[in-house]
């Protein structure tokens, strides 16, 4: 991400998250301030069996993102959302009576760093835990990793489904709860018959795409693909795409592009006269599933106004729980802070990790691993999650929203139910 979109990002964010950088141990408390009421009852020895970094007062986790590169504009809230959630589990007393103490690592929008990094958290550090990863690039990287020395993922992003490991905790959508309903609402709603596919060039755009042409073409009545275009990450000259789109006049412009790119392809579509309005005219539309209220911040709501995303947050999420965090969010992080899907998910991770412990009485991961089945969380920004039993996602709702020029949503359709994780969905491979 270069230097001159930072500011969007707002410098105070910013500054804050290079100061936790520099003091990468969250110490909120020191130790010999406050009492462990429940140390008798959760011994060390019995609460941790295998050499994880947890002490009579402290548990150690840590946080994998990248906060330089082109995925900065994306993972950054991811973050600022753990901490948040950390601070205030910290709060309330901590895991077990221990504080959370937090290694954060930056894996720099760079796969092979984010591998090492991985192994440093697990075998040197020995966290409890990890909250991080946002590309499915990023996640493949480290799951050998976490498998192979029994570490935890909780991992905050929506993406292609495929996978299933009792290593990680998806907190994010998987393609049934994202990608196909999108495109039923697109294509009952909004009459769409031909669709434009176009994402950034690693694992979970193109999975996502070929999972969106198969229900296109197969599911989809009288439905076809009429173009498909991939660009590398960090990309910045998407006129030749735009050319493309004028040409075949999709229905649906079907945008899986991530991180600083998503800046140049926003304001170049609004360059080229390709609007949420200019669309409307022509019964046309853009359907993102990768497009956030954190991206809009580095790309103007004035260059993507009326144009639609998938989703299963938003911030504009009228409920309690939702109203809370928002204010929590902007009174750490400051009042221009905004959320979106990702980082809603990741605020999730350290709850559904507390809980889990809590109801193993373990910080032992093959023990959190078994227990994790059903776990919830009422407090849930988006309303209510669980665990699946079986596969580690979560049962979630899918909502459909049109950006406004404020940089916000506007609440267009949601699922009536919560909709059931199936990460290997029949007839998608």
């Amino acid at each position: 991400m270069s230097t001159a979109q930072r500011p969007r990002l707002g410098r105070s964010r910013w500054l804050a998250l290079a100061a936790t950088l520099i003091t990468p141990l969250a110490t909120p408390l020191l130790a010999e301030d406050w009492k462990n009421p429940v140390l008798e009852q959760f011994p060390t020895a019995t609460v941790c069996t295998t050499g994880l970094a947890v002490t009579d007062d402290w548990v150690t986790v840590g946080q994998l993102h990248s906060v330089t590169g082109t995925m900065a504009i994306s993972e950054t809230g991811s973050v600022e959302a753990e901490r948040l959630a950390i601070k205030q589990i910290n709060d309330m007393g901590g895991v077990l009576g221990r504080k959370i103490k937090i290694i954060q690592e930056d894996g720099g929008s760079d796969w092979p760093t984010f591998a090492e990094k991985a192994k440093k958290l697990l075998i040197q550090d020995k966290v409890g835990t990890v909250f991080g990863c946002w590309t499915s690039a990023s996640r493949k990287a480290v799951l050998p990793i976490f498998e192979k020395e029994n570490g935890m993922l909780y991992y905050p992003t929506f993406y292609e489904g495929l996978e299933a490991s009792k290593n990680v905790i998806y907190t994010g959508q998987e393609a049934t709860q994202q990608i196909i309903w999108g495109l039923d609402w697109a294509h009952k709603e909004k009459g769409a018959k031909t669709f434009f596919l176009i994402g950034s060039d690693y694992i979970w755009p193109r999975t996502s795409n070929k999972i969106a042409r198969i229900h296109i073409e197969r599911h989809l009545k009288d439905c076809k693909v009429v173009g498909e275009e991939y660009y590398p990450l960090g990309h910045t000259n998407f006129n030749s795409l735009i050319n493309k789109v004028k040409l075949t006049k999709p229905d649906v412009i079907y945008s899986v592009v991530v991180g600083g790119s998503n800046v140049s392809w926003y304001k170049q579509l609004k360059a080229a006269g390709i609007t949420g309005a200019s669309l409307a005219k022509n019964k046309q539309i853009l359907l993102t599933i990768s497009t956030t209220e954190d991206e809009i911040l580095g790309i103007g709501g004035e260059n993507c106004a009326g144009f639609f995303a998938c989703m299963k947050y938003f911030q504009c999420l009228d409920n309690p729980n939702n109203k809370a965090f928002v204010a929590a969010f902007k009174e750490m992080w400051g009042k221009d802070s905004v959320m979106g899907d990702v980082t809603q998910a990741a605020y999730l991770g350290p709850w559904l990790w507390k809980a889990t412990v809590e109801k193993a009485g373990s910080f032992d991961i093959s023990k959190i691993s078994a227990a994790s089945g059903g776990v919830e969380f009422k407090g849930a920004p988006e309303g209510y999650v669980r665990i699946h039993d079986t596969n580690n996602h979560l049962w979630s709702k899918a909502r459909l929203g049109e950006m406004q020029l404020d940089g916000q949503f506007k609440l267009i359709a949601e699922s009536p139910e919560l909709i059931e994780p199936n990460p290997f969905p029949e007839g998608y491979k």
